[in-house]
């Protein structure tokens, strides 16, 4: 494709996935809907452009006579970067500007790309209900991972019944995210991790730097406080708001520690980068803060910044949902709004600033910008608040793209992220592999769970039975005064409030429910979460900190002193093994395991279990490294091998089960790992003393091809409960054995060895379906 005038050709990753979805794509449900699938790149690695060429190919395929593409994201921005995206690349998007509006684009049933936000689905089938069986509808859903598909991907199938849906994602999906899967099919492959990108030079490395604000508190002041100010609490309530005071994102916030930490990054800033014409990005805890960052940048006078935050009412950060916010930032805001005459100018102009010209030098955020904002000069990023999970490997995916003379991205650590760190980069690894029992229960049909709402709707009911007036909340109050009631009616609410959720994600039940049934349920919920939290506060359970923030601020303010900034490591490759365990062990990430070996016990014990967890998917493969990693553990215990051999021999092991280094099977099935795993389990039973090795061998790659295409042929939702279904695919594994193994080939198989073969690659199917 060409983008912006200049010729990109696919990486291989895209061009391998590209062609998987192809093919995927062309096969059908019963119910007639195109098969979909979740497509995993990591950030930076040209998601948006495999889009693009994915988009491309859809259109110029003869079998897809009048496609029409679908872009679905959930942030505005976004939205409007993939719109880019494809007009750099010569192919004009359509972007609905409202629910009707995208009605209006899908309805004229043309070939063509509507770009959209995901909210705009239930807003335009309020206003009509709109129904396209076309099988030619292909949605692609971005960071399709996101919590807040679930609830409108009901509704977006009730709408697009037979459309072929394909969720892209730049991080790995966690457990809690397993029904993404469900949702769309399957991964396709192959996915390509962060660890690849760097391996490829797809991204630059990432180096990590420890930084730590020490910190002294007037005791006696803050007791002498606390005294004053809390004695109106029982001790429980007491305790609870010594916590909050003491809670890292509070002491994050203290005027003194953002002083510190200002003035260290201003000079590590001016040190570094100031004049290379790279940038920086800082990650403040809330809006109030990143306007002291800036403020305190500005005072210093050493390096320029500017803030890029939402509207004063967007919760961002470590703000509450009923926070207030702050004179300092509706003054802001108001003042960027009169400079820039818009949200929408205000946010292009300052980054158009940061992406190209040479101020400001840091950029200073909440949470906008960390997802999805794409500029190569940006190289160090400060961590001044806690993150998680995927929004940690997004921020820091912020630094991590290739710009000229830009050999490393920094992430400089002010707020203990180490650990959480250590946790999202093990995410990429097969060590974090899913846990086969709990995507079974996450992918058992979701009737049974949809059936149970209407008695735990009347269940939450019942506990107010002797309530006379419905709308009498003064009643309801009274009647949990009873503590055990009360925990009743928490528990009746939060699992009809879970039961609600999965039901609101099932095109099903959208379907088959009136609206003011879905109304009722979704008001009721609205109405006894908000009876919850008045009683927490009725029956001091609970405290109502706005009354106590601004005080808590205004002390910690006044009695928390920020001395100097510890650098607590060296720069370190978040990527070199070796290195990151060392300074992890130095932060006590590891319980400090300093001998060799105890870190390589660690790590063979680790891998065993993951051999253990996974040997179901793959038998030849794990159970290979089983054995090598077993031998190895002798091998030392026997003090056959020293420590630091033992350490090497059980990183090269471990690094080959992460990567699924596959070194003796046949070229021929590179690039799918299913047939991969069938070869293990057909290949011993390819024997014929007239044939070479290698003309077993790829008899064997031939059969585990052909099992694999098979099986794909006939898997359909919740496949593995249709008995029918599996019938019909083992009788035709059944006659291939027969008809081409046996009779073609010469590949003397008896009944047993035959049934002994199906049962065993259904097995290994099975599992990796549920991986």
């Amino acid at each position: 494709v060409f983008d912006g005038g200049l010729k990109k050709i696919a990486r291989y990753q895209q061009y391998f996935v590209v062609k998987s979805t192809l093919e995927r794509v062309k096969q059908f449900d019963d119910t007639g809907a195109r098969k979909g699938g979740m497509i995993w790149h990591t950030q930076g690695s040209g998601k948006s452009l495999t889009m693009v060429m994915l988009m491309r190919n859809l259109a110029l395929d003869p079998e897809i006579p009048t496609p029409r593409i679908i872009l679905v994201t959930d942030r505005d921005d976004l939205d409007k970067q993939l719109g880019n995206t494809f007009a750099a690349c010569g192919f004009a998007a359509n972007r609905a500007t409202s629910g009707r509006n995208l009605l209006e684009l899908v309805a004229e049933k043309e070939p063509g790309i509507i770009t959209t936000l995901i909210h705009k689905f239930d807003k335009a089938y309020a206003a009509k209900k709109y129904r396209d069986d076309s099988p030619d509808i292909f949605m692609l859903v971005d960071e399709s991972h996101r919590t807040q598909f679930g609830t409108i991907a009901g509704r977006m199938r009730q709408m697009f019944p037979h459309a072929c849906y394909l969720g892209f994602t730049g991080t790995p999906l966690l457990k809690k995210e397993k029904n993404s899967f469900a949702k769309f099919g399957k991964l396709l492959k192959p996915h390509y991790s962060i660890t690849q990108a760097v391996e490829d030079g797809a991204v630059v490395p990432l180096l990590y730097e420890g930084r730590h604000v020490e910190m002294m508190q007037n005791k006696e002041a803050v007791d002498l406080w606390f005294e004053r100010h809390t004695q109106g609490l029982n001790e429980e309530q007491q305790a609870d708001l010594k916590r909050k005071y003491a809670r890292a994102e509070m002491l994050n916030k203290a005027e003194q520690v953002i002083y510190t930490r200002a003035f260290n990054i201003s000079e590590h800033f001016r040190a570094h980068w100031q004049g290379t014409g790279f940038k920086g990005q800082l990650v403040a805890p809330d809006k109030a803060s990143a306007l002291k960052y800036n403020q305190y940048l500005d005072e210093f006078g050493k390096v320029s910044s500017e803030v890029v935050i939402s509207a004063p009412d967007m919760r961002e950060g470590y703000e509450e949902a009923d926070d207030e916010p702050t004179s300092e930032v509706r003054r802001f805001w108001d003042k960027m709004m009169k400079r820039y005459g818009n949200e929408a100018e205000y946010n292009k102009q300052l980054i158009n600033q940061f992406k190209h010209g040479d101020e400001p030098e840091i950029l200073i955020v909440v949470d906008k910008l960390l997802t999805g904002f794409d500029a190569p000069r940006n190289t160090v990023l400060y961590l001044c608040r806690m993150l998680r999970e995927h929004t940690l490997l997004q921020a820091i995916a912020r630094v991590n793209r290739l710009h000229e003379g830009k050999e490393f991205g920094f992430i400089i650590d002010y707020a203990s992220v180490l650990g959480e760190l250590d946790k999202a980069l093990t995410m990429y690894s097969a060590l974090a592999g899913f846990d086969e029992a709990d995507l079974i229960g996450a992918l058992t049909p979701i009737n049974s769970e949809i059936e149970k709402l209407p008695s735990r709707y009347s269940d939450l009911w019942d506990i107010f039975k002797t309530v006379k007036h419905s709308r009498d909340e003064e009643a309801y109050e009274v009647l949990l005064a009873d503590d055990e009631l009360r925990e009743e009616f928490y528990n009746r609410l939060f699992e009809f409030g879970k039961t609600l959720s999965i039901a609101l994600s099932s095109e099903k039940f959208l379907s088959e429910t009136d609206e003011k049934t879905l109304s009722r349920y979704r008001d009721d919920l609205k109405k006894f979460q908000s009876l919850k939290a008045s009683v927490k506060l009725r029956y001091a359970e609970a405290i109502d900190y706005r009354d106590y923030e601004p005080k808590i601020k205004k002390l910690l303010d006044s009695h928390i002193q920020a001395n100097e900034v510890i650098r607590l490591n060296e720069p370190v490759n978040i990527f070199d093994d070796a290195s990151f365990m060392a300074v992890k062990e130095e932060h006590g990430i590891y319980q400090l395991r300093k001998t060799r070996a105890s870190r390589a016990d660690a790590i063979a014990y680790a891998t065993k279990k993951v051999i253990t967890e996974k040997m179901g998917e793959d038998p030849a493969f794990y159970e290979k490294f089983s054995k090598l990693i077993q031998q190895v553990i002798e091998d030392f215990r026997a003090k056959r091998i020293s420590d630091q051999l033992y350490l090497n021999k059980v990183i090269e092991i471990r690094n080959k089960v992460v990567d699924k280094v596959h070194d003796d099977v046949p070229d021929t099935l590179f690039g799918n790992e299913d047939a991969m795993a069938y070869f293990g389990v057909v290949r011993p039973f390819i024997t014929a003393h007239t044939l070479s090795e290698a003309e077993l061998e790829a008899i064997a790659a031939d059969t585990a091809i052909a099992l694999h295409g098979i099986l794909e042929k006939h898997r359909k939702v919740h496949f593995w409960d249709d008995e029918d279904a599996q019938k019909q695919a083992v009788n035709e594994i059944d006659d291939y054995l027969y008809d081409e193994l046996q009779t073609a080939k010469g590949i003397e198989l008896s009944t047993e060895q035959m049934d002994d073969i199906i049962k065993k690659v259904l097995q290994v199917a099975k599992h990796r379906d549920y991986k």
